[in-house]
């Protein structure tokens, strides 16, 4: 019975695979005037510069060149849109935290992604990128705040979780859940490498229920 119920399981994992392997450019958007119609469902990945947050998205959908990979972290000012079919979509938003762009810049980055937080009515969750070495920097608990008075389900990636040994991520992980104790239920975490791909089960489980990936019925 067991080992019915583990091919079952590698059986699902892989065909949820195959959603997010589907995922294909739809098109970028400098102001939120330019957003595509408000319907079916999307899921956003936000993070610092340099938390390798186009990496994640490249690992996720098994795609190398999805997501821009800059060697110059803060360059992707736009908000890109990838669909997985008619009715899902998966949304790169512009990094955050980097030093080399101007004030204007930074404000208009903040006014993008809080208006598209409170308006967007089909935004069912937001993955929030980090780095494990330098988690919860102050921009983001600005964008865990931001995204909570919004109403939106919170999920943290700690990526490069690669680059620490074992003690180092249990330290990591006792810093990370007293840090997000005051979100309560509303933000969950976990470990991720986009190197090594540790953790993108956990995610896909995460995403499926998101995007509704175990129904039958078409997402409304």
């Amino acid at each position: 019975m067991d080992l019915c119920l583990a091919e079952t399981a590698k059986i699902e994992y892989h065909v949820a695979m195959k959603n997010y392997q589907k995922a294909k450019f739809l098109l970028s958007v400098a102001d939120l005037k330019q957003l595509p119609p408000d319907q079916g469902i999307e899921v956003a990945f936000v993070g610092r510069s340099n938390s390798g947050k186009s990496s994640v998205l490249n690992e996720l959908t098994h795609q190398k060149n999805l997501a821009r990979v800059s060697k110059t972290p803060g360059r992707t000012q736009l908000l890109n849109f990838f669909t997985l079919d008619e009715t899902r979509r998966l949304v790169d938003l512009p990094g955050y935290g980097f030093a080399r762009v101007s004030d204007a810049v930074r404000e208009r980055w903040v006014e993008t992604l809080d208006g598209y937080f409170q308006t967007r009515d089909c935004l069912k969750g937001l993955i929030v990128v980090m780095d494990i070495r330098h988690p919860l920097q102050p921009l983001d608990l600005d964008i865990l705040e931001a995204s909570c008075q919004a109403g939106l389900s919170v999920h943290v990636l700690l990526n490069k979780a690669d680059k620490l040994n074992s003690k180092e991520l249990r330290q990591a992980d006792e810093i990370v859940k007293k840090g997000l104790e005051s979100f309560g239920q509303e933000v969950s975490y976990q470990n991720f490498s986009a190197l090594k791909g540790t953790g993108t089960k956990e995610l896909q489980t995460r995403l499926n229920a998101w995007f509704s990936f175990s129904e039958s019925r078409s997402p409304r």
